[in-house]
Parts: C-alpha cells; structure tokens; sequence
C-alpha cells in the first residue's frame, strides 16, 4: 500500500492549548537544564573546585530556581512526570528518579 499522508492546509488550534504546550516545551528545556546544572555542581563540589561561599551561592540559586518550577508547574497544572518527553526507542528526556 503506498498511501501518502497529507497534512491538514489549516491546523485547528485553541489559544489556550498552545499556550499551555509552548509553556510544557518551555518548563520541559528548563527542568533539563536545571538538572545538568544540578549535576554539573554536585560533581564540583565532590573534586573540591569550589569553595564554601561559591558551594552556598549554588546551592541557593538551585534552591531557587525549583522552587520556581513548582510555581510554574502548578501554575499550568503540570506535574514533574508531564516535563519528560518520551523520545521513542531512546526512551524519556530526563532521568527517572
């Protein structure tokens, strides 16, 4: 069977659900992002490279920046596990805890 799949000339779309997918896409990129800054500091801290004011300042600002996400989140009635986008046989964006 060689049949061709045509996409629609208009997409039926609802502002709202734009919004709130452009806003899943946004918090989605952010939440990777915070995890391997996340990460990134851990692994600093454990070889030693930062010192107690630069360790405090880290640790606050990623304080921060989740608590934010929770805000947003919630906000847009997301939950963590709606941010992890299934990227088929590579399996989800971010890791499981």
């Amino acid at each position: 069977m060689n049949e061709t799949y045509r996409l629609p000339r208009r997409l039926d779309t609802d502002r709202d659900t734009v919004e709130r997918d452009l806003m899943k896409l946004v918090l989605t990129v952010v939440e990777l992002l915070r995890q391997l800054m996340e990460r990134q500091a851990l692994r600093r801290v454990d070889e030693g490279d930062l010192n107690e004011d630069q360790e405090e300042r880290i640790g606050l600002t990623l304080m921060l920046l989740d608590e934010r996400m929770t805000e947003l989140r919630e906000r847009y009635g997301f939950e963590p596990e709606d941010l992890n986008l299934d990227l088929g046989p590579l399996g989800p964006l971010l890791p499981r805890d």
